[in-house]
């Protein structure tokens, strides 16, 4: 039995990802398993970038971005299962913080969307990849 089931979404993809949810959520139902989504927005403080926002951007940004993971759960799950799921808002680069928490969960498996390809990007976007590529646990990606 797996002990959790971690999804990762792109919030700023709207509903694009609801496939990806609902995916994770058959995949954790299977084995019993907790069904944790995370979505990652951008760390913008340490980097020469963050002066051009004022100081209280970060936290405006983790607050929208948890409503609207909420938002995209609840349209991919109906209202019992989404009571259930761990819904996490982390800051950073989106393959380190899903990799760092599929290890803090102990994690069976990671569910990643992979979006269609075009001529610039014919396998997987770069933190699909990298999450497929250093994962020490099994990845299930979704077109």
């Amino acid at each position: 039995m797996s002990n959790s089931v971690l999804c990762a979404v792109d919030i700023s993809n709207g509903e694009d990802d609801l496939n990806v949810i609902q995916k994770a959520a058959q995949l954790a139902a299977l084995d019993g398993a907790q069904l944790d989504v995370i979505a990652v927005v951008p760390d913008f403080g340490i980097s020469q970038v963050g002066s051009f926002f004022g100081k209280d951007h970060h936290d405006k940004m983790v607050k929208d971005a948890k409503v609207h993971l909420n938002q995209v759960v609840s349209k991919a799950l109906d209202l019992e299962q989404n009571a259930k799921v761990r819904h996490i808002v982390a800051t950073g680069r989106v393959y380190d913080e899903v990799l760092g928490l599929a290890k803090k969960t102990k994690a069976n498996m990671i569910v990643v969307g992979a979006h269609k390809a075009d001529l610039a990007d014919y396998l997987l976007g770069p933190n699909a990849a990298r999450i497929v590529r250093h994962a020490t646990c099994s990845v299930h990606v979704v077109r």
